[in-house]
Protein backbone atom coordinates (compact mmCIF):
# COMPACT_ATOMS: atom_id res chain seq x y z
CA UNK A 1 0.00 0.00 0.00
CA UNK A 2 1.08 3.53 -0.75
CA UNK A 3 1.10 5.32 2.61
CA UNK A 4 0.69 9.04 3.01
CA UNK A 5 1.00 11.32 0.01
CA UNK A 6 4.07 13.45 -0.38
CA UNK A 7 3.42 16.81 1.31
CA UNK A 8 3.30 20.01 -0.71
CA UNK A 9 4.97 23.21 0.40
CA UNK A 10 4.18 26.68 -0.82
CA UNK A 11 0.99 28.20 -2.12
CA UNK A 12 -1.29 26.86 -4.84
CA UNK A 13 -3.99 28.32 -7.08
CA UNK A 14 -6.71 25.85 -6.12
CA UNK A 15 -8.20 24.68 -2.86
CA UNK A 16 -8.38 21.00 -2.02
CA UNK A 17 -12.18 21.26 -2.30
CA UNK A 18 -11.85 22.44 -5.92
CA UNK A 19 -9.37 19.65 -6.70
CA UNK A 20 -11.65 16.96 -5.26
CA UNK A 21 -14.65 18.34 -7.15
CA UNK A 22 -12.65 18.38 -10.41
CA UNK A 23 -11.58 14.75 -9.97
CA UNK A 24 -15.18 13.72 -9.31
CA UNK A 25 -16.32 15.69 -12.36
CA UNK A 26 -13.80 13.72 -14.42
CA UNK A 27 -15.13 10.36 -13.13
CA UNK A 28 -18.42 10.27 -11.23
CA UNK A 29 -17.74 6.73 -9.97
CA UNK A 30 -14.20 7.30 -8.76
CA UNK A 31 -13.20 5.87 -5.39
CA UNK A 32 -12.06 7.94 -2.42
CA UNK A 33 -8.71 6.15 -2.62
CA UNK A 34 -8.26 7.28 -6.22
CA UNK A 35 -9.35 10.85 -5.46
CA UNK A 36 -6.82 10.97 -2.64
CA UNK A 37 -4.03 9.74 -4.90
CA UNK A 38 -4.81 12.24 -7.68
CA UNK A 39 -5.14 15.17 -5.25
CA UNK A 40 -2.18 14.08 -3.11
CA UNK A 41 -4.36 14.04 0.01
CA UNK A 42 -5.14 11.43 2.61
CA UNK A 43 -8.31 9.40 2.23
CA UNK A 44 -9.57 10.91 5.50
CA UNK A 45 -9.07 14.44 4.13
CA UNK A 46 -11.01 13.51 0.98
CA UNK A 47 -13.84 12.05 3.08
CA UNK A 48 -14.08 15.30 5.04
CA UNK A 49 -14.08 17.40 1.86
CA UNK A 50 -16.82 15.25 0.33
CA UNK A 51 -18.84 15.65 3.55
CA UNK A 52 -18.40 19.45 3.34
CA UNK A 53 -19.46 19.51 -0.33
CA UNK A 54 -22.50 17.33 0.35
CA UNK A 55 -23.56 19.27 3.44
CA UNK A 56 -23.56 22.54 1.48
CA UNK A 57 -25.37 21.09 -1.55
CA UNK A 58 -22.55 21.04 -4.10
CA UNK A 59 -22.42 17.26 -4.31
CA UNK A 60 -24.57 14.21 -3.58
CA UNK A 61 -24.02 10.50 -3.96
CA UNK A 62 -25.93 7.28 -4.41
CA UNK A 63 -24.63 3.94 -3.30
CA UNK A 64 -24.23 1.43 -6.12
CA UNK A 65 -22.99 -1.95 -4.96
CA UNK A 66 -19.77 -1.35 -3.07
CA UNK A 67 -19.14 2.05 -4.64
CA UNK A 68 -20.67 5.48 -4.99
CA UNK A 69 -21.85 7.48 -7.95
CA UNK A 70 -21.55 11.21 -7.36
CA UNK A 71 -23.76 13.97 -8.70
CA UNK A 72 -22.45 17.52 -8.88
CA UNK A 73 -24.88 20.44 -8.73
CA UNK A 74 -23.62 22.49 -11.70
CA UNK A 75 -25.83 25.54 -11.07
CA UNK A 76 -24.74 25.99 -7.47
CA UNK A 77 -22.99 29.35 -6.95
CA UNK A 78 -19.51 29.42 -5.41
CA UNK A 79 -19.24 30.50 -1.78
CA UNK A 80 -16.76 33.39 -1.73
CA UNK A 81 -18.10 36.92 -2.41
CA UNK A 82 -15.28 37.51 -4.92
CA UNK A 83 -16.79 34.76 -7.09
CA UNK A 84 -20.35 36.11 -6.79
CA UNK A 85 -22.43 34.62 -9.59
CA UNK A 86 -19.79 32.09 -10.70
CA UNK A 87 -21.25 28.59 -10.79
CA UNK A 88 -19.71 25.20 -10.17
CA UNK A 89 -20.16 24.45 -13.89
CA UNK A 90 -18.14 27.53 -14.83
CA UNK A 91 -15.36 26.57 -12.41
CA UNK A 92 -15.27 22.99 -13.67
CA UNK A 93 -15.14 24.14 -17.29
CA UNK A 94 -11.96 26.03 -16.43
CA UNK A 95 -10.48 23.00 -14.70
CA UNK A 96 -11.51 20.38 -17.27
CA UNK A 97 -8.63 18.37 -18.60
CA UNK A 98 -8.67 17.86 -22.33
CA UNK A 99 -5.90 15.34 -22.97
CA UNK A 100 -6.71 15.27 -26.68
CA UNK A 101 -6.08 19.00 -27.13
CA UNK A 102 -2.52 20.15 -27.82
CA UNK A 103 -0.85 22.38 -25.26
CA UNK A 104 -1.98 25.95 -25.79
CA UNK A 105 0.40 28.78 -26.47
CA UNK A 106 -0.17 31.24 -23.62
CA UNK A 107 0.46 34.14 -26.01
CA UNK A 108 2.67 37.16 -25.39
CA UNK A 109 3.84 37.92 -21.88
CA UNK A 110 1.57 40.68 -20.54
CA UNK A 111 4.55 41.98 -18.57
CA UNK A 112 6.39 42.74 -21.78
CA UNK A 113 9.27 40.34 -21.13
Amino acid sequence: MGGLPEPHTGWTFLTNHARVLAVIADDRTTRIRDIAARCRLTERAVQKIITDLERDGYLSHTREGRGNTYRIEPGKVLRHPAEAGLTVAALLSLLARDEAAPARDPGPDPGGA
